[in-house]
């Protein structure tokens, strides 16, 4: 009980001392999401919003590639990305901007899984999801198709259940994408150099 109490003083407290600022687009956008809500959608999305819940899946499907050495350099360029995307989104952008939720903002509005307790901007599973799938689709289009669609369902599925606002994901996506590029030259940099340094040994 005394725990609730404290977590519930905390969420407050992050609610109070965040920033409302959203463009009317997008609360009509999220609105229209709302009106969409049907049984099948209302049990599909959660589950698919769930894959990026801490990174999860894409942490996973990283370790799996850098476990298989037909596909290991694609799962390094991948780490690299997340981290990137991870350490920008997280520990600089969501904790220096403070933007408030859609649904702290409007809390009669019934979500679909538990209310999120971070900053709004921008979306950590865009941010993650669209990282991981930039990184792999640079490596190999047969994997990197699916997982850009997934990435793209995951950052839509933010909208639906009322958690992101559109900028949120736009911008997190966007930041995901630009470190899977970036990371990919870090990585072709580091593989060349220390292939001409075992080439010299």
């Amino acid at each position: 009980m005394a725990l609730l109490l404290v977590m519930e003083d905390f969420m407050e407290a992050i609610i109070e001392n965040s920033n409302i600022f959203y463009s009317q687009w997008e609360l009509d956008l999220l609105h229209w999401f709302q009106r969409i809500h049907n049984t099948v959608l209302d049990w599909i999305v959660p589950k698919i919003t769930m894959l990026a819940n801490g990174g999860w899946f894409w942490i996973v499907a990283t370790l799996l590639l850098l476990l298989l050495p037909h596909y290991r350099k694609i799962g390094v360029h991948a780490a690299v990305s997340l981290i990137m995307a991870a350490i920008i989104c997280n520990v600089i952008l969501k904790p220096w901007i403070m933007r408030c939720r859609p649904c702290w903002l409007e809390p009669e509005v019934q979500l679909l899984v538990k209310i999120p307790h971070d900053y709004s901007f921008p979306s950590g599973h865009s941010n993650a999801s669209f990282a991981v799938a930039t990184a792999i689709f640079m490596r190999n289009k047969k994997l990197g198709i699916p997982a850009i669609v997934l990435a793209a369902l995951i950052a839509i599925s933010r909208l639906y259940i009322f958690v992101h606002w559109p900028t949120d994901v736009i911008v997190g996506s966007l930041v995901g994408i630009c470190c899977g590029i970036i990371s990919y030259f870090i990585v072709n940099n580091v593989y060349k150099r220390h292939e001409k340094n075992s080439m010299c040994g």
